[in-house]
Formats: C-alpha cells, structure tokens, sequence
C-alpha cells in the first residue's frame, strides 16, 4: 500500500498545484517514506515543490522532548535553511506572521486514533488559521493504526481544549484526512483543502487491522509511542495522565500497562474480572513489576498491570481499551476506597478542571469510577449512545 506522501512524491500529476507555490509542511519524526527517508528531505528534492517553511507539533519536529507540556523552540533548518516553527512552544495555534511564509501547507503526521493525540487539535488550529488567512492545507493521508472502531464518552460543551478538539469520542476511527473533512463541517471553516489519499488502506483486514505489517516500519509519532501495542492501548492507557498511577513513561513499555507502590497487581486484575469480565475481551491483563526512571513513581518499585493484545491475535473490534482503563480505575476504586487517584494540575494548560476530566472531555468517567453503586452497565448505559451517534456522523466523511 501507499500513504500519502509516498504517492506524492510518485506522481507527478498530484505534484502539478504546487509548482510555483511556496510550499510549507507539518510534520514530525513519523513523517517518512516507504524507505524511511524524512518528508522534509524527501519534498525538497522534488524540483517542483519550493518548500519555504516547515512546523513543528507536540514533542517537536524532532520528537525530542519526553514529556507533555514540554515546549519546543523555533529554529531554522540546518540541512534545507527554512525555519522551523514550533506549534507547542509559546504558542499552540500558528502566529500570523507564519502563514505569510506559504502558500500551501502540506501535513504529514501519524496519528494514534484518538482524540487526546494533540495532532489532532494542531490540525483543527491550522485548518482555522488556513481559512483566517486564505491558505491552502493538503493532507497527506496515514493509517490510523487502531482502525475503525468506535469507543469512549463524546467531548461535552465546555470541556474542549487542546486535547478535546470537537464533539468526539475518544477513540475516533478515522484518518487525519478524514478528520480534516468533519472539522471544516463542523466548524464551518471556508478554506481550500484536499487529502492525498492512501492506497490499499485495509482497516478491517487483519492481522494488521489498521497498520500495514509487514510492509511498513513503526515510526515513533511522538517519544512514548513505541509500538503498535501501545497504539491500540493508548484510547484507554493515556487516562492515566489524569491518575496518580503511573502509565510506565520511564519504562520500556510506556501506556501499555498502570501500576503504583501502593496497590496489589493480581487483587486488581482479580477485581476487574469479578465485575466485567465480558469487557476484558481482546486481551490478556498480566501483574508485572516496574520501576520508573523518570516520571511518577521516580525509582520506586511499583506493581502494575500490563495490557497484551497479542494473543492469539490482535482483535480490534473485541479489544476495548478505553473500557479496560475505566475497569482498571473501578476496581482500584472498590479495592482502595480512600487511594488518592486523581492528579490535579493544569493539564495541557486547562486551568480549574482536573485531568481526568479534561482527558474524558467531562467528569462522567471520573463521577463513575467515585461512585460505590455505579455498576458497569451504568457506564455503558452513557456511553454506548454516544458511540452509535459518532458512528453516524462521521459516516460522511469516510474516504476509505
């Protein structure tokens, strides 16, 4: 198959608009070819495309920085001499004075399928800043690796921010292109915009369920995601930034497992499988021990659960990890009814509400997980209707 960088740089006919235009382009360290060469050195060997600018999202360009709400710098390029601006530094949403740099803006980014994943509200920004200004924005379309399924509570009115970009649930399934066609619709944005799209995208075919195996190397989008697993976990896992539990940043398998000093693994996955077994379906839930070296819980050894969805086979309808993570909070909840689980912090620069809300886009998980009669079928109750009604109105979007 073939993303859309690569038949960008195949086909001359794609390539056509963009002669004589300055051409800018979002990316980060995924942002590669088939062969692994980066789309910034890739675009500008291409005689028709006058690069004259580029961006940089969360994490940076380079994919150099481990944590959020660590900011990058601008800087020019030492390789091609175009700068380089930073959309997470003092600024999230592109200043003025960049969009006067081009004429085309080409994003290339690899998305996780969820809505957390700041590159999908960096492209919301640009797509408004493109209408603002009179832009053009052409994405070039990447597989969403954890494919077409649907899961988690819809985003409520007031609760948006820069990891709640719109009215959807958390785990999306869709392509940024795709996502790029629902934002002009719901934010009525007047602007130019095209999707290169990819050939031979099999979202449900297996094994790869989303990702191409076998034909396509894992890129790390941003510095804690490593692999595909963590991929598939990451609409449940990425709660925990909202958690006192550590999600296992400063370990080798980052947002696939939870844990802390203070809890018993085997009582926790024990519970977990006492009150909904049916949603533990598509994977394998494995006590382990760990020891960040960095990140909560610094040098401390923690038990934790790690996720495994690998066996027998990856399942991407069967696993639901936004449920798995809620279920991992209830039985920690039933277990420890006292346990300080919720950070509070500004997160992501939403100031008065707790993280855990700002990453559910409401305090309905959160008031779920607190509540001693809340059962299972209570938060499916809610959340099941939201997932029908994103299924509907993202259907007009879909390319592939």
């Amino acid at each position: 198959m073939n993303f859309g960088l690569d038949r960008l740089l195949s086909d001359g006919a794609l390539r056509a608009p963009l002669k004589g235009r300055r051409v800018a382009l979002l990316a980060h360290p995924a942002s590669v070819t088939k062969d692994l060469s980066h789309a910034v050195d890739a675009l500008a060997a291409c005689p028709e495309i006058a690069l004259s600018a580029a961006f940089g999202p969360q994490h940076g360009m380079k994919g150099d920085l481990q944590d959020n709400m660590m900011e990058s710098p601008d800087y020019r390029d030492p390789v091609h001499g175009i700068p380089v601006f930073s959309l997470y530094g003092e600024v999230r949403r592109p200043r003025d004075e960049w969009m006067e740099t081009f004429d085309v803006v080409l994003i290339d980014l690899q998305d996780l399928g969820c809505r957390i994943y700041t590159y999908v509200t960096t492209l919301l920004y640009v797509l408004e800043a493109a209408a603002k200004h009179g832009k053009t924005v052409w994405v070039l379309d990447r597989p969403n690796p954890a494919g077409r399924p649907v899961e988690g509570l819809t985003l409520r009115p007031g609760y948006e921010s820069f990891v709640g970009a719109g009215p959807m649930p958390m785990r999306h399934g869709m392509t940024m292109g795709e996502l790029g066609l629902w934002f002009i619709d719901q934010f009525k944005l007047d602007v130019e915009y095209r999707v290169i799209e990819m050939q031979g995208w099999a979202p449900e075919q297996g094994p790869g369920f989303g990702w191409p195996l076998g034909e396509r190397s894992w890129v790390n989008p941003s510095p804690n995601a490593p692999n595909l697993s963590m991929a598939r976990a990451y609409a449940g896992t990425v709660m925990l930034e909202g958690a006192t539990l550590s999600e296992g940043r400063g370990t080798t398998r980052p947002l696939e497992l939870f844990g802390a000093p203070d809890i018993d693994a085997r009582g926790v996955i024990a519970e977990m499988r006492a009150l909904a077994p049916d949603w533990l379906t598509g994977c394998i839930l494995r006590d382990m021990w760990f020891e960040p070296t960095f990140h909560k819980h610094v040098g401390k050894l923690c038990h934790g659960v790690q996720i495994h969805v690998d066996l027998p086979a990856y399942d991407h309808a069967a696993f639901r990890p936004w449920r798995v993570q809620a279920l991992g909070f209830k039985a920690i909840r039933r277990l420890y009814p006292d346990y300080d689980l919720w950070r509070d912090f500004p997160y992501e620069y939403a100031f008065g509400k707790l993280p855990i809300d700002v990453i559910n886009g409401g305090p309905g998980l959160r008031e779920w997980v607190d509540d001693p009669a809340a059962k299972p079928a209570d938060l499916d109750a809610t959340t099941k209707p939201d997932e029908a009604a994103w299924e509907e109105t993202r259907r007009p979007f879909l390319l592939y």
